[in-house]
């Protein structure tokens, strides 16, 4: 194999180019890391320290037990996990739906419901009508108003519709030829061949479920059903941890309180994390989709 010279110019942009993402993954990954140091440490140690953190002070895992020991924290992960799990499979199963029809070449007015749904990306009734809708369908203070007003994302919509309307003609064809019909064509043809987009979908609706939090603060008055955003948002918003400190000093309660904090946010973040690794194969090709052709 002969080896490319690269340029003196090519090399310093190389070096430089090396050295900037450095940085930047560096600057990305070090809040990440000092939450988790500090959710690790020591609640009196942490409180005397300042300045960059790079490994747990007095190791422990007390903060973690004590968020783990509120029920509330295990009941709105159970809510979350509903949420997530019955949404996304609704989510996906109706976005698939929707993309397989308005990418069928032969649907009449086509063009006016894809005007149509673009137009919903745009403009939107508002947050009293929304509201109103869902409480006139009996929707109030249950989890699937959570659900049902969302399932389908536009743009997630469009991204799936493109996926489709690149899988060649002859593919679909051949299905016609051997008699199949169109549950046919898309579920043995359609969806193995666009794989990496679902995943990326997928993905994107699982984030999304899994950070809502607005749309359970205005609907849901139960607190049995508020999913986890919710119940860490009044953790740390409204900065309530006296039910996880209620056995600490009242000195030592302060710092305590900061430990538990930063380890509410690893507790809330780390799950969707664990999604990436096995997803993130797929990122460029589903992504890079809607690029080949709008």
């Amino acid at each position: 194999m002969n080896n490319i010279r690269r340029s003196r110019g090519e090399k310093i942009f190389g070096v430089f180019n090396a050295v900037f993402m450095t940085v930047i993954i560096i600057l990305c990954l070090y809040p990440v890391v000092y939450v988790l140091f500090a959710s690790l440490s020591s609640a009196s140690k942490l409180l005397s320290h300042t300045g960059l953190l790079f490994a747990p002070l007095d190791f422990t895992v007390d903060a973690y037990m004590r968020v783990f020991q509120y029920p509330m924290i295990l009941k709105g992960y159970a809510n979350t996990i509903f949420i997530v799990v019955v949404g996304v499979a609704l989510n996906m199963a109706m976005t698939i739906l929707g993309a397989f029809f308005i990418s069928r070449k032969k649907v009449k007015w086509k063009k006016p419901i894809m005007l149509m749904i673009l137009f919903t990306m745009f403009f939107s009734g508002g947050l009293i009508p929304f509201y109103l809708t869902v409480r006139s369908l009996g929707l109030e203070n249950s989890q699937w108003a959570l659900i049902f007003p969302s399932l389908i994302n536009t743009f997630n919509l469009i991204i799936m519709r493109t996926g489709f309307e690149v899988i060649p003609d002859s593919l679909e064809e051949s299905v016609e030829i051997d008699g199949g019909n169109h549950f046919v064509t898309l579920t043995r043809i359609c969806i193995p061949l666009i794989m990496p987009t679902l995943a990326v979908i997928t993905l994107y609706y699982a984030v999304e479920k899994w950070n809502a939090w607005f749309h359970a603060a205005i609907f849901l008055n139960d607190r049995t059903k508020y999913p986890l955003q919710l119940v860490l948002r009044e953790i740390l918003i409204s900065n309530d941890t006296t039910k996880m400190t209620s056995n600490v000093e009242v000195g030592d309660a302060e710092s305590v309180a900061d430990t538990i904090k930063y380890a509410i946010i690893m507790v809330a973040t780390v799950p969707i994390l664990c999604l990436y690794p096995f997803l993130q194969k797929y990122f460029v090709n589903g992504v890079m989709i809607g690029a080949v052709k709008g």
